[in-house]
């Protein structure tokens, strides 16, 4: 059954014909940032700028929400360490930056913020001896307990400096497949870490899911997403790349848009290409609506437009290009929904 709102229609926290970024931006002017994604998207969220350095990186900026489980930085990553030091404190400052310049935007309505997901961060964070965290499953358990308090700190410090907003937590999890599939090497590379089975994988991400207490996005931008996985650990919304798609899942697919999951379809590259008239860039979306079996008429308020993934690789000149193609991409859905 359908997540009923008036009408019947599906109750989603994002305007119709929303765009938003995936998470990551390219230079080192948070500031300047902030304003695009603010704005000029929909559905405005805190960008992330990797290229300032050890702690702004995905992994190191969720790390750096563990509690009581301090991390330093180590030629071959991030690294569980016996106490708090530099490199952590670099993470947290960079991320308390960030949040004070989500509170200058003062946003009102939704408003979206990005962490690493617990099989993610498992599959990248060493232990002391310098293995992969996944590899011990007392230190995964310690790591998603860990992670999931300080993902819900760090949603009750962005309402807190934004209490008009609402908030929307997306979980990354690129690694996860590898993870269920066994294919997170060791640490020597010679070798494969023991594959997670889909039940375990689904309960850690549920945990740090229904701990956050916010509304919950996965995105996930690996060939093989598992859509069984993240949306039986409460995923309200999927964000992958639309191109991903393989008809294989399309059952599970038609249970989520029956269902009125949300979805974060990326219709653009990620790096700098030339773009399509709008309404190309989304005919995927019409045709996978078409090939499930469903009128269009919710599509633009299932549907939010975004990038393929994350665009710290692109040019700042066409992270503006690609950003203004979402919305108008987005746009043309509401006006050509056949």
């Amino acid at each position: 059954m359908r997540n009923g709102g008036e009408n019947g229609r599906v109750s989603l926290p994002w305007p119709d014909a929303s765009a938003t970024g995936v998470g990551s931006y390219p230079g080192t002017d948070a500031a300047e940032v902030a304003k695009i994604a603010f704005g000029e998207l929909p559905l405005p969220h805190l960008p992330e700028l990797p290229d300032r350095g050890p702690g702004a990186d995905m992994i190191g900026r969720s790390a750096g929400l563990l509690v009581e489980l301090p991390v330093h930085l180590q030629p071959s990553g991030w690294r569980f360490a016996d106490r708090p030091g530099v490199d952590l404190r670099r993470a947290q400052d960079l991320m308390k930056w960030d949040l004070d310049l989500l509170e200058e935007q003062a946003p009102e309505g939704p408003v979206k913020i990005q962490v690493c997901g617990p099989w993610t961060l498992a599959a990248s964070v060493e232990l002391p001896s310098g293995a992969r965290a996944l590899r011990d499953a007392g230190a995964v358990r310690d790591l998603i307990d860990s992670l999931a308090e300080g993902v819900k700190n760090h949603v009750a410090e962005v309402r807190r400096r934004v209490p008009r907003a609402e908030v929307l937590l997306q979980v990354d999890e690129p690694g996860l497949p590898a993870v269920l599939a066994g294919r997170v090497p060791t640490a020597s590379g010679f070798r494969t870490l023991r594959s997670v089975a889909a039940p375990v994988a689904e309960e850690g991400l549920r945990r740090v899911i229904e701990e956050s207490g916010a509304f919950p996005i996965v995105h996930c931008c690996a060939r093989d997403v598992p859509f069984g996985v993240l949306l039986g650990a409460g995923a309200r919304a999927l964000s992958f790349e639309i191109a991903a798609v393989p008809p294989r899942d399309d059952d599970v697919l038609g249970e989520a848009i029956e269902s009125g999951i949300g979805f974060l379809f990326g219709v653009v590259p990620g790096v700098d290409a030339r773009l399509p008239e709008p309404a190309r860039s989304v005919q995927p979306v019409r045709d996978l609506w078409r090939r499930l079996g469903f009128p269009p008429g919710d599509i633009t308020r299932q549907v939010v437009v975004t990038p393929a993934c994350g665009m710290a690789g692109a040019s700042s000149r066409y992270v503006r290009q690609a950003l203004a193609h979402c919305r108008k991409a987005a746009v043309s859905l509401a006006d050509t929904p056949e």
